[in-house]
């Protein structure tokens, strides 16, 4: 009798510990990871939300079927807290902020929940240990989008439309810099922002002054880049040329003006958040993405092979292949605008 007592009580702990583990980690118990995904603009803004939304659709093809996913657009910092609350009863594994501006909400909201991963970006802070945060190390597709512009200029001016100056755009636009000075350091490079990272109106004004004033191939990042690529695309009968952060740009009505992008494959990101909380680790780290880990993808316009084809095409590939080699080694901050 006191053996079989004794072996009930041994499995009842063994019981209440496995019951433990669930509790702590539902998406191990499960195999399911239930991801939501708050943004500003929409999931097909060809751009900076769009990039994050396919990343995570492909890691649920990676993945085959251990991904639940949700997305709540248009959401402002001040009014993105209810649908965390609203994720965070429903039982998400992981909420993703998809922008620096969501760093205090995901901050506060890890303090209060302390069992839920919570992600923002772009950032290279190393935050509590239930917040992870991502950094694009953009300078090296800046890099190639200024080997192209460079090598493209026929007037040696060449035009920069930014959002603000800082995080992944900051070192994107310096990337360019450097790749125009690497190929071409006769070119005038214009570097102007914006002031916000959805401001398409404001973009497309920027782009059409840096036009009038010379600029004959033109780039910039985050979703207001796409009113500077519209303004580029309205100069019909006149060479001037885009290259983009973000592959979708090629395939749209205005893509006929865009020679190459460079996008972001957040699956990557994804994929290594699921990855490390099956390792039982729910954050204190920043998950880089360069075109050495798969973080990155480029492509050419295949429309405009004309302009590519050769030298230009040539030192792209030589490049690439030196990024993925050897990732991290452009030193973009050193770049001064003051001194172009």
């Amino acid at each position: 009798m006191k053996k079989a007592m004794a072996g009930m009580l041994c499995f009842a702990m063994i019981l209440g510990v496995a019951l433990t583990v669930m509790v702590r980690d539902p998406a191990n118990a499960s195999g399911k990871v239930k991801i939501a995904l708050i943004i500003e603009s929409t999931v097909d803004d060809k751009g900076w939300c769009q990039a994050m939304h396919d990343g995570i659709l492909q890691a649920e093809r990676e993945l085959q079927g251990r991904i639940e996913y949700s997305c709540s657009e248009k959401m402002k910092p001040v009014d993105a807290g209810s649908a965390v609350l609203q994720y965070v009863s429903q039982g998400y594994h992981i909420v993703i902020g998809h922008g620096a501006q969501y760093k205090n909400l995901m901050l506060e909201m890890a303090e209060e929940y302390p069992d839920v991963t919570f992600a923002f970006g772009t950032s290279a802070e190393i935050g509590p240990e239930n917040v992870f945060t991502y950094m694009p190390q953009s300078e090296e597709t800046g890099y190639l989008s200024g080997l192209i512009a460079g090598m493209t200029t026929k007037k040696n001016m060449v035009g920069l439309v930014g959002p603000v100056d800082g995080g992944d755009a900051a070192r994107y636009n310096r990337g360019f810099v450097l790749g125009v000075q690497a190929v071409n350091p006769q070119a005038k490079i214009m570097v102007a922002h914006t002031g916000s990272f959805a401001d398409f109106v404001k973009a497309g004004e920027v782009a059409e002054t840096q036009i009038k004033a010379g600029a004959d191939i033109l780039t910039g990042s985050s979703q207001q880049a796409l009113g500077a690529l519209r303004t580029v695309a309205d100069h019909k009968d006149t060479p001037v040329w885009w290259v983009g952060q973000d592959i979708a740009q090629i395939h749209i009505t205005e893509g006929y003006k865009c020679i190459a992008a460079s996008s972001y494959n957040y699956g990557a990101v994804i994929v290594t958040l699921i990855e490390k909380l099956d390792a039982g680790v729910r954050g204190g780290e920043c998950i880089p993405l360069n075109f050495s880990n798969g973080g990155f993808v480029f492509a050419f316009n295949d429309a405009l092979k004309d302009i590519y084809t050769g030298a230009i095409e040539q030192k792209v590939e030589e490049t690439l292949e030196k990024f993925r080699t050897a990732p991290n080694t452009l030193d973009w901050s050193a770049v001064d605008y003051s001194k172009l």
